[in-house]
């Protein structure tokens, strides 16, 4: 089957998406129905919800799997190069024939009848993790939890919440108690939840909707600690202490995750081998990303490239962070972003940060903010701003003037996505 054949049918899917999109798992019950309920035969999920942080997390809890020997699945969004990086079977991802038969099977089952691109394609990544053994089935919802696609496993392992922020207001609400009731609704009665660092009005949403359904908590600052000190990992919870290496995943923030993924393992009753894996072996593209080969990397050779997808206040705060503890070096911001986002509170812990902006729109995405609002709202923050038609013409452009700059591409996945699909 050509490597074309699953474009060609996810294409196809996008024609029977719903004129207007209402969060509802109406749909994904109806199919999931027509398909012989899959998510009924899963092995034993973690299911992730959070703003931020859920793909890393998710990435060192499987790499914290594998390191114990077991086998896992995994579901996760968006992708970036190829869809096929939505779904892992049993550690590898899905082939291309395998995902082709799938999207078919749904396709047809599904009839005609209104569906969303996400909902049909969590349907096939659900009919394809149930018919392959595996220990465990790592689910990352897609937006918000209550109503996401993913949140129809009658009664998973084990939750997990990562830190919530504002982020998708317009589905979620607009403060963030509605954001955090959204993200809550995957709790499970009797389902331990274990849940990173929140904000206090966060926190207070996900006690009280798990004091309803009596589910456990295992929260940070209550019952697990996770901190740098001198170098290392120092991981604290009711059982005992761990000395780990730091993540390899780079930022500060990555220790919160990691210490999110630690709860995890320990809860599941996997040792020291599950617990430095976790840190040491995890993967996670386009999350502050060290681009040192390809057509960008060629083009700026005394340069220090880096890649990163984040796109809300949050990420831009936990990004700022990294840049100022990273050696000094002018640091120049090569930016694209959807304009469904907040720009200004995503720049902003950014501007003190950088010597320059440079805009870009995400080539091939109608949602795109144009590349001149991205330079306008760098210039409200008193960055100097630059626009350029490709992200190679801005790398170019920084490079000439300042060959060892350090350039970190930023402001969407998709924008990532771009990058490493055209020049990675």
């Amino acid at each position: 089957m050509s490597g074309a054949a699953s474009d060609v049918i996810l294409d196809r899917m996008m024609s029977l998406h719903p004129k207007i999109i209402d969060l509802t798992l109406d749909r994904v019950w109806r199919l999931l129905d027509r398909l012989g309920n899959p998510q009924d035969s899963l092995p034993p999920v973690i299911h992730i919800a959070g703003t931020n942080g859920k793909g890393s997390t998710l990435a060192m809890i499987r790499a914290g799997l594998e390191g114990a020997g077991l086998t896992c699945h995994a579901y996760t969004s968006p992708h970036l190069a190829r869809f096929h990086e939505r779904i892992r079977l049993a550690g590898e991802l899905i082939s291309e024939p395998d995902l082709s038969a799938v999207l078919d099977e749904c396709y047809a089952a599904n009839g005609g009848d209104d569906i969303t691109y996400f909902e049909i394609t969590t349907c096939a990544a659900l009919l394809a993790m149930s018919r392959v053994p595996a220990d465990y089935t790592l689910l990352e919802v897609g937006l918000g939890g209550r109503l996401d696609a993913t949140n129809v496993i009658a009664r998973p392992a084990l939750t997990v919440i990562t830190p919530v922020s504002n982020d998708h207001e317009q589905f979620l609400g607009d403060t963030l108690a509605k954001i955090a009731g959204e993200k809550a609704g995957i709790l499970k009665r009797g389902v331990a939840c274990v849940v990173g660092p929140q904000a206090d009005a966060a926190m207070e949403v996900i006690e009280a909707r798990a004091a309803r359904v009596g589910a456990p908590l295992i929260a940070q600052g209550q019952h697990w600690h996770a901190v740098e000190e001198r170098g290392r990992l120092v991981f604290q919870d009711e059982t005992g202490l761990a000395d780990l290496p730091l993540p390899n995943l780079p930022g500060a923030h990555q220790v919160e995750n990691a210490g999110a993924a630690l709860a995890v393992l320990r809860h599941l009753g996997l040792g020291e081998a599950a617990q430095e894996a976790a840190v040491t072996r995890a993967e996670w593209p386009a999350r502050m990303q060290r681009l040192r080969s390809g057509a960008l990397a060629e083009a700026a050779p005394e340069a220090e490239l880096w890649l990163d997808g984040g796109h809300n206040a949050a990420a831009g705060q936990a990004l700022g962070r990294h840049l100022a503890t990273l050696p000094a070096r002018p640091t120049y911001l090569v930016c694209g972003m959807l304009n469904t986002k907040d720009i200004a509170g995503y720049l902003a812990p950014l501007a003190a940060q950088a010597r320059s902006l440079t805009a870009v729109s995400i080539p091939g995405e109608a949602n795109t903010l144009p590349a001149e609002d991205t330079a306008e709202a760098a210039r409200a923050l008193g960055l100097e701003e630059h626009v350029a038609d490709s992200v190679p013409e801005a790398i170019g452009a920084i490079a000439r003037h300042t060959p060892q700059a350090r350039i970190l591409i930023c402001g969407s996945l998709y924008l990532a996505g771009h990058v490493l699909r055209d020049f990675g």
